[in-house]
């Protein structure tokens, strides 16, 4: 089994078998709070799973906010180190993608619409499916501070892994109009883990790596540290 973790916008726990079939979810929309709920939820996702030998971790390495994002992945870390099992990092809006092509990917995604062109809330798609040959797609996460995170898909590539063709940035929300002319845009507000570890586990067995150590944080931390004391004579 792969077990997977997210902190980029909620918190969320996944554990898929060999052939990409969940096994087991457990997640918690609130964005703020992951220290608090992330044990509880690999508890719960690991009861609900049941017996079975865990081979792989998969880590969501944003983007998201600096402290949140790092709580998902220490943990991650941590349990993979416990078990003497690979991390596999993937960027959690790969997950998104993944869902957005193809709904049975995933549990489903909450979406709210088009960016570019906004709608009612009772026409908004839950998750819209674009073919894999559509052209490209964006999906986009709240940044805070007035800002958005982007990353532009085109489809999947050999591997079923969606294709990443403009790499994650982060822009003002009053701008996001602009640079979206004309791509079809998707706001997403939860991460589907289950669709997290498939995107993994499609790494994996293809022998790729799609990021690197470091996460993809939306912005680095207010709080810096201190210079050295000021000498006094």
């Amino acid at each position: 089994m792969i077990l997977s973790v997210d902190t980029s916008l909620g918190t969320a726990v996944a554990l898929i078998d060999a052939d990409g079939r969940a096994r087991a979810t457990a997640e918690s929309p609130d964005p703020l709070g992951h220290a608090e709920v992330i044990g509880t939820l690999l508890h719960q996702a690991l009861a609900d799973a049941g017996v079975g030998e865990i081979t792989h971790v998969v880590a969501g390495m944003g983007p998201g906010p600096f402290t949140g994002l790092r709580i998902g992945i220490a943990a991650a870390r941590a349990f993979a180190l416990g078990r003497g099992i690979p991390v596999i990092p993937v960027p959690s809006h790969f997950a998104a993608a993944l869902v957005v092509i193809d709904p049975s990917t995933g549990s489903g995604i909450d979406s709210t619409g088009p960016v570019a062109e906004p709608v009612e809330a009772s026409t908004r798609p839950v998750a819209e499916p674009v073919e894999a040959s559509a052209g490209r797609f964006a999906i986009v996460t709240d940044a805070r501070r007035r800002e958005v995170a982007i990353s532009i898909f085109d489809g999947v590539d050999a591997d079923g892994i969606p294709n990443l063709v403009e790499p994650t940035v982060l822009v003002p929300r009053a701008d996001s109009e602009e640079r979206l002319r004309g791509i079809h845009a998707i706001e997403v507000a939860t991460l589907d883990a289950a669709a997290l570890a498939r995107v993994g586990l499609r790494a994996a067995r293809a022998g790729r790596v799609l990021a690197d150590a470091e996460p993809l944080y939306l912005r680095q931390p207010d709080v810096t540290v201190p210079g050295a004391p000021k000498r006094v004579n």
